[in-house]
């Protein structure tokens, strides 16, 4: 059984209990179930109250705001579709086709859940403020840069997701009454002062793995400054995590060996993950598990992890991406999505018929990523394509792959409590090593440096190239091809097209992709291009679906924009 590295539990922010009275005396009896002050802002109080702050960054039961961003960032970036069928989770449809208006409900969980986490780290500055006698000046510190870190996490995700939000930090009284706040403050100062206190504050490693680091806060803030093109103070902090950062053990941030293990829940905070979910499983609680994928397995009944639900399927576009040329390049000019080098597919065929797999040159990472018909799904079986597909005509033929459990797994990493074995004890990965190299080398070809980005590049395609699958340990049926850019790039905007598609394949399904389109200004071009294929080759889900400008942002919910008043409260144009 997986061991809980921090603790999680259902911990409320503001520490209500349940009391119990007679009807005679009510009015006589204190309540006995209720914390008293002198236990909330003891050091132990103040920790417990710290950890709830913590346990919400994976949404809790708000799966719209867990942090694997596999809606917002991925369905929404072309990686996948919603996959499963028409009816099941049909709140989603809209969303994957830009069709999303202020009354659906799954931009409101996402709300909800981000402000659920900045009230409770709202909450740990209040009491901190009012701390006991065992608290120490050095307690202050440490727990109040992770509450200020993961602060900063919340309002990051809202941000992207919204724009300007309200922002409320601890110093808003709600014993005075009800403050109402506009969503009218630009909220990257207030992020970057978060993290920058995060990073004063900080030890180099926790005692307790999960806990946040300094090497996690300037891995934060260099993301931060990155979204707003600071290259140069992005840059000095990717250059210290590079050059010096360090995982709760000691060991020195690097890529993992193997590709797959990155995912593996054994390898749980190995030297690739800078800031991860922590899960377990088996705790008695199925809320300290992951919940991230409880969906997201292929769909049968029998042979297969998880056995439900079909949803978050890679789309056809994502699959060919992974097409490289003679020389193990990805094709840079858009050529991957042409006729003739489409990766083949057995949509609209049965299990039962033969199919021979795509035969051409592939990135082995394609296979780390993607259970396709005929290639070996973990070490559960080849991959049995349409049976394993809840409608294939509907989510296509290909099933998610990572952070999807082994049948080796299976005795310590599920959860069974709950109504699926879907829910895992592997740690979901906020924050990895890969990512940060990439981030590091866009800001190295906006600063002139286009051999250190290349150099950046390179060490992520090597560790591809050294794959198992690579060395024979895959199928026989898959021509894996890829190799390192060997020759300076020659511009600029070479560069940038190379490290823009690296991150597609390195990082695909791990809900970076729509960020990144948007942030680069390219996510109309790339959701043309996505929706000319899509629509044509999944019909019934994507037909007729497009992209427009207002949709870099989500609607602010009508529900909250309707409590608080449009004045106050002023939706995002177009909406």
């Amino acid at each position: 059984m997986k061991s809980i590295k921090l603790k999680i539990g259902v911990i409320a922010a503001s520490c209500i209990m349940m009391f119990a009275v007679s009807c005679d005396d009510y009015l006589d009896v204190p309540p006995t179930g209720q914390l008293a002050k002198p236990n909330l802002v003891s050091l132990a109080g103040i920790d417990a109250s710290l950890i709830a702050v913590y346990s919400q960054v994976n949404g809790r039961n708000l799966r719209m705001a867990s942090p694997s961003n596999w809606v917002w960032g991925s369905i929404r970036g072309g990686d996948a579709n919603k996959g499963t069928d028409p009816g099941d989770f049909n709140t989603l449809n809209p969303i994957q086709r830009f069709e999303t208006d202020a009354t659906n409900v799954n931009p409101a969980e996402n709300w909800r859940g981000l402000y659920e986490g900045i009230a409770r780290a709202n909450n740990v500055m209040a009491l901190l403020a009012e701390k006991g006698p065992d608290v120490t000046d050095a307690d202050v510190a440490r727990i109040a840069a992770q509450a200020r870190f993961l602060r900063g996490h919340f309002y990051f995700q809202l941000k992207r997701n919204f724009g300007d939000t309200p922002y409320v930090d601890e110093t808003v009284d709600y014993d005075a009454g009800i403050e109402l706040v506009k969503n009218d403050r630009d909220l990257w100062p207030l992020i970057e002062a978060d993290l920058e206190f995060a990073i004063s504050n900080l030890p180099d490693t926790q005692t307790e793995v999960g806990r946040i680091n300094v090497w996690a806060a300037k891995s934060y803030l260099a993301k931060v400054y990155l979204y707003q093109e600071k290259w140069t103070e992005a840059k000095t902090l990717f250059d210290d995590v590079i050059a010096n950062g360090k995982t709760s053990n000691g060991k020195k941030y690097d890529l993992v060996p193997y590709y797959d293990d990155a995912f593996r829940g054994a390898n749980d905070n190995h030297e690739e993950s800078i800031w991860a979910y922590q899960s377990a499983a088996g705790t008695g609680s199925v809320n300290n598990a992951n919940p991230e994928f409880d969906l997201n397995f292929p769909y049968a009944s029998d042979g297969v992890p998880g056995g439900c639900c079909g949803f978050f399927a890679p789309s056809f576009t994502f699959v060919n991406s992974f097409r490289t040329d003679a020389n193990g390049l990805p094709l840079l000019d858009g050529s991957y999505n042409d006729a003739a080098n489409r990766v083949k597919n057995d949509m609209n065929l049965e299990s039962a018929a033969a199919f021979t797999p795509d035969t051409g040159n592939l990135d082995p990472r394609l296979d780390h990523t993607v259970g396709r018909r005929g290639i070996p799904y973990l070490d559960w079986s080849d991959h049995k394509g349409k049976a394993w597909i809840r409608k294939q005509d509907w989510a296509g033929p290909y099933s998610p792959k990572k952070y999807v459990y082994t049948q080796e797994e299976k005795s310590g990493f599920l959860d069974n409590s709950s109504w699926t074995p879907g829910y895992t004890g592997i740690n979901i990965m906020i924050i990895r090593f890969a990512d940060v190299l990439l981030m590091a080398a866009e800001a190295e070809i906006e600063l002139g440096n286009l051999e250190q980005a290349r150099t950046y590049v390179n060490r992520v395609r090597q560790r591809a190239i050294d794959s198992k699958l690579m060395r024979g340990n895959g199928s026989a049926a898959a021509k894996y091809t890829i190799g390192l850019y060997t020759s300076p790039w020659a511009s600029a905007d070479m560069a940038r097209k190379a490290v823009r598609f690296e991150r597609k394949l390195e990082l695909g399904m791990e809900g970076h992709r729509f960020y990144d389109l948007v942030r680069w200004n390219t996510v109309q071009a790339e959701m043309d291009a996505y929706f000319a294929l899509e629509g044509t080759l999944l019909q019934s889900q994507m037909g007729g679906a497009s992209f427009t400008d207002k949709h870099k942002l989500l609607p602010i919910p009508q529900g909250q924009i309707d409590l608080i008043g449009p004045d106050i409260l002023v939706q995002n144009p177009g909406f």
